[in-house]
């Protein structure tokens, strides 16, 4: 008989997610515009990307190491309840400094509550039917993609931006509610060992920051992610400029793309390995970048906005899952911040870097330069792969 993934403590992960995600993306198209009206040029929209992105980034390695160790439950209730100070707090900003180190603050949340969150779904989801269980976790993220960047846009269409950043904060508060509900896997023995000798676990900390493991999908993954930092800080902007309307309908068409495409691309890596879905998407997401750097029309921007989606939906759970079945079980925490960690620094570099060049460069080039690194991403991935053949020809550890 085939296990269940849909149980009472996936599907409270999995609505937690969704909520948590639904506040976040209303955030992304609305907080670019937020900067320019605080007087805030180019560079500032792309540091308060970035700013998010890094503190995520730098908080990962502990979040992964206390999950293991410590449980998930503390981590999870804690970057959550972050989530809710930091968002609601952003109500009452009024200047672009405390708006950046509320972001940081935000971010820091962030990097412990979907570490956690990714760790529990992972616990929960039967090991055969680890790559479908985290496509199906995946459409929490979809969902919210879904609703949450053009129901932002409506929101500050008839209402001030305090409603929106207070309506975020009480969707993850919501979250918060939930997981409280869930009912969480005890720790890993070798986690129970490493809690005992707690001393020597903290000296070994200040080395322990990575999952070797996990290191090559997670690397891939970082010069992907360029490629979506140069859509949540600067499109809004770049399609405003272009005078192109539809940009509510981008993330709408992105969005639904990503739920169709996550589940299947997740049975096929199940079944056949990252290598029937990597190059695929990632050409897909080439294709996307060249379209927007071409950018002259409505039906131009919802055809870029398909193939990102479906390109993206495929390779993003695909890595995911590649990275947290090459760690061992007592890993799986470190293994999720190590992924998590390459996404937000590809989001935080790009977002910086593009912020940087925008105003010599023009945004169209930008995305130019998000499709060389995404082929930069293609040539490693290659490069890699077929380095394992030759040392391995029997070998299929890198599909485990």
């Amino acid at each position: 008989m085939e296990e269940k993934i849909w149980t009472r403590d996936f599907i409270l992960i999995f609505t937690a997610n969704f909520l948590s995600f639904l506040g976040f993306q209303m955030l992304i198209p609305t907080l670019p515009l937020y900067v320019r009206e605080l007087g805030g040029n180019d560079m500032m929209v792309g540091w308060v990307v970035g700013s998010f992105t890094f503190s995520a980034l730098l908080i990962r390695p502990y979040a992964g190491h206390a999950i293991d160790v410590r449980g998930r439950k503390p981590m999870l209730l804690a970057g959550i309840g972050l989530l809710v100070f930091s968002v609601s707090s952003l109500a009452w900003v009024g200047q672009l400094l405390v708006l950046l180190l509320l972001r940081m603050i935000q971010g820091i949340g962030w990097g412990m509550a979907t570490t956690a969150s990714g760790t529990v779904a992972t616990d929960l989801i039967p090991p055969r039917r680890r790559g479908e269980g985290m496509g199906y976790y995946g459409l929490s993220v979809n969902l919210a993609m879904t609703i949450g960047p053009a129901f932002g846009l409506a929101v500050i269409g008839r209402y001030p931006f305090e409603w929106l950043f207070l309506l975020s904060a009480a969707l993850s508060l919501s979250a918060l509610l939930l997981v409280s509900r869930i009912h969480f896997q005890k720790m890993h023995p070798v986690a129970q060992g490493r809690v005992q000798t707690a001393a020597a676990g903290v000296r070994k900390w200040h080395w322990d920051v990575v999952e070797k493991s996990a290191l090559l999908p997670s690397g891939l993954t970082l010069f992907i992610t360029v490629s979506f930092s140069s859509i949540s800080a600067f499109l809004p902007l770049y399609a405003a400029q272009k005078n192109v309307a539809g940009i509510q309908w981008y993330f709408i068409l992105y969005a639904i793309a990503l739920m169709i495409i996550r589940p299947l691309a997740g049975k096929l890596y199940d079944r056949k390995g990252h290598r029937a879905v990597f190059i695929p998407g990632t050409v897909l997401i080439i294709a996307a970048m060249f379209l927007l750097s071409d950018l002259n029309g409505t039906g131009m921007l919802l055809s870029a906005a398909v193939l990102y989606g479906i390109g993206f939906g495929a390779i993003q759970p695909a890595m995911q899952a590649w990275a947290v079945q090459s760690a061992p079980p007592e890993r799986r925490g470190m293994a999720n911040a190590t992924f998590f960690a390459s996404f937000d620094l590809g989001i935080g570099l790009g977002a910086i870097f593009f912020g940087f060049i925008a105003p010599v460069l023009g945004y169209s080039n930008i995305y130019l330069v998000a499709a060389a690194s995404v082929a930069i991403a293609i040539a490693g991935y290659l490069a890699f792969t077929v380095l394992a053949k030759k040392e391995k020809p029997a070998s299929n550890a890198l599909d485990s």
